[in-house]
């Protein structure tokens, strides 16, 4: 249908419309993002990754909700959000709990709605122990080695992901 976009084809199973907020979660250590390694992770910060990926979702007519945290709790407690929120979709950038962490992939589990995993850097290209993620078995897709515009893609990807569910 002409005209419809990812706003317009939040659905649910009754019809009645969904939110159309996405929530892009990030891992430990992304809070130093600019400062932290930045031959490897670049001198973007966590702000700006933030303005990139609300930019890029207004486009599609989307909102987001985004979280950092040093702490698996509070990395499911949001996951956990999403889902009774009806979140449209999530962009999850696990860090390192990526390689660490079934509570986070149990918790994503229970989403219905999409979940795109990002990494700014290319893990598999890297330690043989970041090379393997849990969360991957939770993703529709993985987007890894763009840097931060790993994230822009990702919504574009969620948005289109979002529009195709109509």
């Amino acid at each position: 249908m002409a005209g419809v976009g990812p706003a317009d084809a939040i659905e649910s199973r009754c019809g009645a419309r969904m939110s159309n907020t996405i929530f892009v979660l990030n891992g430990p250590n992304l809070n130093l993002l600019g400062t932290r390694e930045p031959e490897l992770y670049g001198r973007a910060t966590l702000a700006d990754v933030e303005k990139l990926c609300r930019t890029t979702a207004q486009r599609f007519g989307l909102t987001v909700e985004f979280r950092q945290s040093n702490h698996e709790g509070a990395i499911i407690d949001w996951i956990q959000q999403a889902r009774a929120e009806g979140a449209a979709g999530l962009i999850i950038n696990p860090a390192g709990f990526t390689t660490t962490s079934i509570a986070i992939l149990d918790a994503l589990y229970t989403l219905e709605a999409p979940v795109i995993e990002v990494h700014i850097t290319n893990i598999h290209k890297r330690e043989s122990f970041r090379q393997h993620s849990y969360v991957s078995l939770a993703a529709r897709a993985v987007i890894a080695g763009f840097g931060i515009e790993g994230y822009a893609l990702a919504v574009s990807g969620l948005a289109s992901m979002i529009s195709a569910k109509e």
